[in-house]
C-alpha cells in the first residue's frame, strides 16, 4: 500500500507555485475539496451523477460534480457536444461479451484517449468520473484476483458524442487505466481499483512508484536504454533492490549513505568533485531536489550556480533530513538549451529553450512506437513546465528557434523517435523481470510512456536529454495539441491521434481478455505453415480440440482433445457433421465455438456449427464461396439494390465435368481465358489457355493427373477434380483479407501481388500495405465485402482475391477463411491484428475488438521461393537453416510453407520471404539485394521483375 501522508510543517516551501515541480494530477490535486475551476457553460447540472447502490459523502460528491464540468468544458472547447443522460434508461447490454475499455481519471488528462476509443470502438470507451461507479469481486477459479465491474460511466462514440449511461447488469471490464495520482485521496481508491484485476490494466501503482524514482530510471535509461540523461549525483539511503544491482552509468554518480546525520565531510567532497567533474559538460547550472515516488510534484525547483559549492552542500544536507528508506537526493546538471541556428551564431534577445515531450506506446510484440511528440518554447532563464506554454508541433518550435532546415529537423526527430522508444524498451524490460506482487498484479502492465526531453548540443550534435518519465502530462499536452486543430476543423486527416496506438493495445489486450479459457474445436490441422496456431493458442490461453484425418499429426500432442476422424471424403459431410456432433456430446464438450483455416474443411465446419448450435456463416453460403463457378454465377445475377452490386466484379465462367463441357465452354468463354479446379486451392492447376486446344488438352491432363486427395493432398480434390473455365482479366492482382461481423465490415487489409509466371498463376511476388491510391484501395475493399454479403458470408474472417482492371475490381475467387501463405504473419506484424484471433472471437459469438481503421507500421516486400526454380539456392545459400537464421536477426521475414523441398509440375511455394522498410521503395531495395546475395534471383526467376508493380 502506498503511503499517502502529506508533507509536515516542516517542509519551508518559500518560491512560487510556478516554480514548483509539477504534479501528475490525474485526479486534480490532494485531499480535501476540488479547486474551483475555470469553467463557463451552458451545460446542463441535473444529471443523474449519482450510482445506484453506492452513496458518495459530500466531499467525494463535490470532486464527481467537478470532474463532470470539467469534461463538458473540455468537449465545449473542442467543439464537441455535450454529454446527454441517458442514465434513466440503463444499458442492459451482453455483460461478459462485450469489450469494455475503462478509464478512471480526470477528463482532461485523458480526452485524447477517450475520444480515439470512440472512434476505434463506439461506445465500448467508458470514463469514471469516480470511483464508486466502479466496483471490484472476487473471480472464481482466480485465487487473489478480482474481475471489475462498471455501473456507471459516461460512454464515447465517434464525433465526440458522449452519454452518461448506467449499466445493468454492471459491465465487466476488459481493460482498465487508472489516473494514479499519488496523492492522498482518489489517487488511493484508484490505486486499490487497479490492483489484482483479471482484466489487464495498463498502469498499477506499483509500476508508478518504480518510475516516479527519477535516480531509478534515469539509470534505467542510461544503462538499458542508452538514452542521455542529465549528469546527476545522486545521495540514497537504503537504496531499493533495483539500485543495489548493476554496474554504474556514465554520468551518474550513487552515493549510498550508512545515515542521515554526520555526512558533511562525505557530501562536500562528492559535490565538489561533481561540481567540477567532466561530466557536467558546458552546464553552468544544477538543480537539487529529492527523488522518490512521494515528492513527485511537491517540492521547489531550486537552481544553483556550479560555483555555489557551499549553498549546494547546504541544500543536499538540509534534504537529506527528510529523506526515508529507498529515497535520495539529487544533484543535476541543468542541460544548456541549444543555442539555434546551430551551427553558427545565436540571434539577439534572450535565448531560447525548447522542451520536447513525446508519447511512446506499447504495440503488438511488446515493441515500443512513438505516436507523438510536442514541444514547449520558453526564455532560457524561465523553466518550461507543462500546462506553462502552449504546446507546439517540433517544426514550428524549431523554427521559432531559429532551426527551420527541413533535414536538420528531421535529424532531431529520428534522434528523439530512437530515445523514446529505447526508453519505453528499457522500462518494460524491467516490468518484464518482475514478479506478478511487484507490478501489481498478473495482468498489470505499463502501455504507454511520457518522455520530457531537453534539447541541448553534446559533441556537436543536437541532443535530446531525458529528463523525466510521466504519463498523464505528455498525454495530455498531445491532447491539448490535437484539441488546436480539432477546434479549427483543420486537416483532421493528417493530425493523428497520440492515443491511437495505446486504444490498438487496450482492444488488443480486451480480446486476449475476453478469450482467455474459451473452448474452440478445430476442424483441420493443416500443414507445416500452420504452426503459428498452437503457439497462438497457447499465448491467448485458448483450449483447443482437433479434428484431423492425420492420427499422427503433431499437433495431436498439443490439444485438450484429439479426435481422429476422416474429413477428406467431402460428399459425405453432411453425415459427418451428424457424426462428429454426436461424438462432441460423447466426449461431453462445452464448447464456446468451432472453427477452421483449412479450405477443404468449411463447408463441413459450417453444416457441425449448425448441428452444434454454435455460430457460423451459413452452410450454403459456405458450399457457394468454395465452389468458384459457382460463386461466379450467382454474384453476376445479383444486380441489386443497393447500388453498386455485385453483378459488377463478376466474371464470365462455365463449369467443366466433361470434354462436352470443355467445347460449350469455349463458345460461351471469351478466349483467352483462365482454367482451374472448382475446389483447388494454392493456384495448383491453374492455367493461361489461348484456344480451344489448349482447353480440352489442359482438362485432360488435370482429369488424369489430379484425381484424388492421394494424388495432392490438400488442395481440395476430396471435392473432386471438377474444373471451370472463366475469363482472363487484365489487370493487377490483389488479395483483401476481410473481418466481417453481423454483416458487417469491422477490417480490411489489401496486398498487392507481382506479375505471374504465365501461362501459370503460381504467386511469385506481395507486398503490404497497398500502393494503390486510396481510392482505388476502397473500391477493392467494397467490392470484396459486397461479394461477400452476395454470397451470404456474414460472420467470419475472409480472404478475396480480386483484379484491379481498367473497369474497376474484378472477383477472381472468395476463400471463406483467414488468409493463407503469409498474410497473417505480415498483418500482425504490419498492423498489430491477428486474423486466427478474430476468426476465433466469430467462431464464440464476440465482436472481435479490432481498430476501426488499423494503420500500417511499415512496409514489407516478399517473394515466394519454388522448389522448381530455387532448388540449389534453397539447399545451399538461402537454405532453411540460413533463412530462419536471418529471420531471427530481423534481417528478413521468413514463412515456410511446406516441409518438404520436392519439384513438381503441380508446385505451390516452398516459403515466402521479405523484408520491411519505412517506405515501399526502401523495402523493395532491401529485398532485391537480399534476394541477389542468397541466389533467389536469376535469368528464369527475375525479381526485379516481380517487383515491378510495386514503385
Amino acid at each position: 500500500m502506498l503511503s499517502l501522508d502529506p508533507l509536515g510543517p516542516a517542509w519551508d516551501c518559500p518560491l512560487a507555485s510556478k516554480d514548483l515541480e509539477e504534479e501528475e494530477g490525474p485526479w486534480g490535486g490532494g485531499a480535501g475539496l476540488p479547486p474551483p475551476g475555470c469553467f463557463s457553460g451552458s451545460w446542463r447540472h441535473d444529471v443523474g451523477l449519482d450510482c445506484k447502490g453506492s452513496l458518495e459523502e459530500a466531499e467525494a460528491r463535490a470532486w464527481t460534480v467537478y470532474h463532470y464540468s470539467l469534461l463538458q468544458s473540455c468537449l465545449q472547447q473542442a467543439g464537441l457536444p455535450e454529454t446527454q443522460d441517458r442514465s434513466q434508461v440503463p444499458r442492459t447490454g451482453c455483460p461478459g461479451a462485450e469489450v469494455t475499455l475503462c478509464i478512471l481519471g480526470s477528463p482532461s488528462t485523458f480526452l485524447s484517449v477517450l475520444l480515439e476509443g470512440g472512434v476505434q470502438s463506439p461506445g465500448n470507451m467508458l470514463l469514471c468520473l469516480s470511483p464508486a461507479w466502479l466496483m471490484k469481486v472476487p473471480a472464481p477459479g482466480q485465487p487473489g484476483e478480482s474481475a471489475l465491474l462498471v455501473s456507471k460511466a459516461v460512454s464515447f462514440y465517434p464525433g465526440g458524442l458522449t452519454f452518461l449511461d448506467d449499466f445493468v447488469p454492471p459491465r465487466r471490464a476488459t481493460y482498465f487505466l487508472a489516473g494514479l495520482g499519488l496523492g492522498p485521496g482518489r489517487g488511493r481508491e484508484a490505486a486499490e481499483l487497479a490492483r489484482d484485476l483479471t482484466c489487464p490494466t495498463g498502469a498499477s501503482a506499483e509500476l508508478a512508484r518504480l518510475l516516479e524514482d527519477r535516480l531509478l530510471t534515469r539509470r534505467l535509461l542510461a544503462q538499458q536504454g542508452g538514452v542521455a540523461v542529465p549528469a546527476t549525483l545522486a545521495f540514497t539511503y537504503k537504496p531499493p533492490a533495483l539500485l543495489r544491482v548493476g554496474d554504474a552509468s556514465p554520468g551518474l554518480r550513487l552515493v549510498e549513505l550508512s545515515g542521515k546525520e554526520g555526512q558533511e565531510t562525505l557530501v562536500k567532497e562528492e559535490v565538489e568533485a561533481f561540481l567540477h567533474s567532466e561530466a557536467l559538460g558546458d552546464a553552468l547550472q544544477v538543480a537539487v531536489k529529492l527523488s522518490g515516488w512521494r515528492w513527485r510534484g511537491r517540492q521547489a525547483l531550486r537552481l544553483y550556480s556550479r560555483k555555489e559549492l557551499g549553498t549546494v552542500v547546504d541544500m543536499v544536507l538540509a534534504l537529506l533530513e527528510k529523506l526515508e528508506e529507498e529515497e535520495s537526493v539529487l544533484v543535476e546538471a541543468v542541460c544548456p538549451p541549444a543555442r539555434l541556428p546551430f551551427p553558427g551564431s545565436p540571434p539577439p534577445g534572450p535565448e531560447l529553450a525548447v522542451r520536447i515531450c513525446a508519447v511512446v506506446c506499447r504495440t503488438q510484440g511488446d515493441r515500443p512506437l512513438l505516436s507523438k511528440v510536442v514541444c514547449s518554447v520558453g526564455r532560457e532563464d524561465r523553466p518550461l513546465r507543462h500546462r506553462s506554454s502552449l504546446p507546439q508541433t517540433l517544426e514550428v518550435a524549431l523554427a521559432r528557434c531559429g532551426l527551420g532546415e527541413a533535414t536538420q529537423v528531421a535529424v532531431v526527430r529520428r534522434r528523439v523517435k530512437a530515445a523514446a522508444e529505447a526508453a519505453l524498451a528499457a522500462v518494460l524490460a524491467l516490468e518484464a523481470g518482475l514478479s506478478a506482487e511487484q507490478r501489481g498484479g498478473r495482468r498489470a502492465r505499463t502501455d504507454f510512456l511520457g518522455v520530457d526531453f531537453a534539447l541541448t548540443v553534446a559533441d556537436r550534435a543536437l541532443t535530446p536529454v531525458a529528463l523525466e518519465l510521466n504519463g498523464g502530462l505528455c498525454l495530455e499536452a498531445c491532447g491539448a495539441l490535437e484539441g488546436l486543430w480539432a477546434a479549427q476543423r483543420s486537416q483532421p486527416a493528417a493530425r493523428e491521434a497520440a492515443a491511437a496506438p495505446l486504444v490498438e493495445t487496450m482492444l488488443r489486450r480486451s480480446a486476449h481478455c475476453l478469450m482467455e479459457g474459451k473452448q474452440l474445436l478445430l476442424i483441420g490441422a493443416g500443414g507445416v505453415s500452420k504452426k503459428f496456431v498452437w503457439e497462438a493458442a497457447r499465448d491467448y490461453g485458448l483450449k483447443l480440440h482437433l479434428v484431423e484425418s492425420d492420427p499422427n499429426h503433431f499437433a495431436s500432442q498439443l490439444v485438450q482433445t484429439f479426435i481422429h476422424f476422416d474429413v477428406t471424403e467431402h460428399r459425405r459431410d453432411e453425415e459427418n457433421a451428424r457424426l462428429l456432433a454426436e461424438l462432441v456430446r460423447a466426449r461431453g464438450l462445452q464448447l464456446d465455438g468451432c472453427f477452421s483455416y483449412w479450405d477443404d474443411c468449411l463447408v463441413l465446419t459450417a453444416l457441425l456449427c449448425q448441428e452444434l448450435g454454435l455460430p457460423c456463416s451459413p452452410p450454403a453460403a459456405m458450399r457457394l464461396a468454395k465452389q468458384k463457378s459457382c460463386t461466379q454465377l450467382h454474384l453476376l445475377r445479383c444486380h441489386g439494390p443497393p447500388w453498386p452490386a455485385p453483378s459488377l466484379h463478376a466474371v464470365p465462367c462455365c463449369p467443366l465435368e466433361s470434354e462436352a463441357d470443355v467445347e460449350r465452354a469455349v463458345r460461351q468463354v471469351p478466349l483467352p481465358g483462365v482454367m482451374k479446379l472448382e475446389f483447388g486451392a494454392g493456384a495448383v492447376g491453374v492455367r493461361l489457355v489461348e484456344d480451344a486446344p489448349q482447353c480440352h488438352e489442359h482438362f485432360s491432363r488435370i482429369t488424369r493427373d489430379l484425381q484424388g486427395e492421394a494424388d495432392h493432398p490438400g488442395i481440395g480434390l476430396g471435392w473432386g477434380n471438377a474444373m471451370l473455365l472463366m475469363e482472363f482479366i487484365e489487370g493487377t492482382e490483389h488479395d483483401v483479407d476481410l473481418v466481417v461481423y453481423g454483416g458487417r465490415l469491422l477490417a480490411a487489409f489489401v496486398s498487392d501481388n507481382g506479375p505471374t509466371r504465365l501461362p501459370g498463376f503460381t504467386e511469385t511476388a506481395a507486398c503490404m500495405p497497398t500502393g494503390l491510391a486510396p481510392e482505388q484501395e476502397a473500391q477493392l475493399v467494397q467490392a470484396a465485402f459486397r461479394c461477400c454479403l452476395g454470397c451470404g458470408l456474414l460472420d467470419g474472417v475472409f480472404n478475396v482475391e480480386l483484379k484491379l482492371t481498367r473497369a474497376g475490381p474484378k472477383l477472381i475467387e472468395i476463400n471463406p477463411r483467414m488468409g493463407g501463405f503469409y498474410l497473417r504473419d505480415w498483418i500482425l506484424e504490419l498492423y498489430g491484428v491477428d486474423l486466427l484471433l478474430a476468426a476465433a472471437m466469430v467462431a464464440c459469438g464476440l465482436r472481435p475488438a479490432l481498430p476501426s481503421h488499423p494503420r500500417a507500421r511499415g512496409h514489407l516486400v516478399g517473394v515466394m521461393c519454388l522448389a522448381s526454380q530455387h532448388l540449389q539456392a534453397l539447399s545451399s545459400t538461402a537454405s532453411r537453416e540460413t533463412l530462419q537464421a536471418l529471420h531471427d536477426q530481423g534481417l528478413l521475414r521468413f514463412n515456410l510453407l511446406e516441409e518438404v523441398l520436392v519439384p513438381g509440375e503441380y508446385e505451390e511455394p516452398y516459403c515466402s520471404v521479405a523484408c520491411a522498410g519505412p517506405s515501399l521503395a526502401e523495402a523493395r531495395l532491401r529485398l532485391l539485394g537480399l534476394c541477389q546475395g542468397l541466389g533467389i534471383d536469376g535469368p528464369h526467376y527475375p525479381v526485379a521483375h516481380f517487383l515491378s508493380h510495386f514503385k
